[in-house]
């Protein structure tokens, strides 16, 4: 991926969303194109109309912190976005993504037997392994039920964003489908933007660029998110529909790949129905 350009369309796109009412700046009548333009960016950051312009042509490479931050209040950036330039930054400095020294197989490391283990030790919850590709990677046994419509006949390494935009069983799953779809763009957009260099996420990007035209839409938004944690709905094939909450934890000692818990409130209709899909998992076969 083209840092310069993801540099200037990320700007672009964030100066394009403001009006000069939102920025304290008085209105003007004559507007070729929306939001803010350059110069009024430029006066609320506090720099020059021509550094400004720089910035969006892409040259960020050795843009302070102090530059950076200006940027992003003026842009009213949240904590995502604006972790997101500073990202996109470093990657023009040509500083290694924080927190990323690997380049070894992920699906090795997700293989772990103590993750693997502790995967296993969580028995009323899904719990899974995800990297940056968007790979499910590992799963314990409630997981491998609840994906299972992602996990398929386990022909090809599952992948969440490949269910999302290409398998139409996702439009079943999701409930919530342009919500989960905006979700995953958002997510991969503050992957991409964290390591630039990752060819397998770039390839993926580029397969689902060319065979879906919500995906396309949805990247060339530039918006990014991180997952963190909150509560989605979704419609299994086995047991019907289920509200559960999720948090996202890092795996310190696998910089890169994360861990995602789903759980139901106590007591309501969807922990009740996880448990039912507890027992179906656990069923012999055959």
């Amino acid at each position: 991926m083209d840092n310069r350009s993801e540099v200037r369309e990320f700007l672009t796109t964030r100066r394009a969303r403001l009006t000069p009412e939102q920025v304290d700046l008085p209105p003007t009548r004559s507007r070729r194109v929306p939001g803010l333009r350059r110069s009024e960016v430029a006066a609320v950051a506090g720099l020059s109309v021509e550094y400004y312009a720089r910035l969006e042509r892409g040259q960020i490479a050795g843009a302070s912190s102090g530059v950076l931050e200006a940027l992003a209040r003026a842009l009213q950036l949240d904590d995502t976005e604006r972790a997101h330039l500073f990202d996109l930054a470093r990657a023009a400095d040509g500083i290694p993504p924080s927190g990323r020294p690997r380049r070894r197989s992920a699906a090795k490391a997700a293989s772990r037997l103590s993750l693997q283990w502790a995967l296993e030790a969580i028995t009323d919850a899904v719990a899974f392994v995800r990297d940056p590709q968007q790979n499910l990677l590992a799963t314990n046994a409630l997981g491998r039920a609840f994906y299972s419509p992602v996990i398929g006949d386990g022909g090809r390494q599952p992948n969440l964003a490949r269910f999302q935009f290409l398998d139409p069983a996702s439009r079943d799953f999701y409930p919530d489908w342009d919500r989960f779809a905006a979700m995953c763009v958002g997510v991969m957009r503050t992957e991409a933007g964290r390591d630039p260099h990752d060819r397998e996420l770039q390839d993926l990007v580029g397969e689902l660029s060319t065979r879906s035209e919500v995906f396309r839409r949805l990247w060339a938004g530039h918006d990014v998110r991180t997952h963190g944690a909150g509560t989605k709905r979704f419609q299994h094939p086995v047991v019907g529909e289920l509200t559960l909450a999720y948090e996202e934890l890092a795996i310190t000692a696998e910089p890169g790949l994360v861990l995602l818990v789903y759980t139901a409130e106590p007591g309501s209709p969807s922990a009740e129905r996880l448990r039912l899909l507890a027992s179906w998992a656990a069923a012999p076969t055959g």
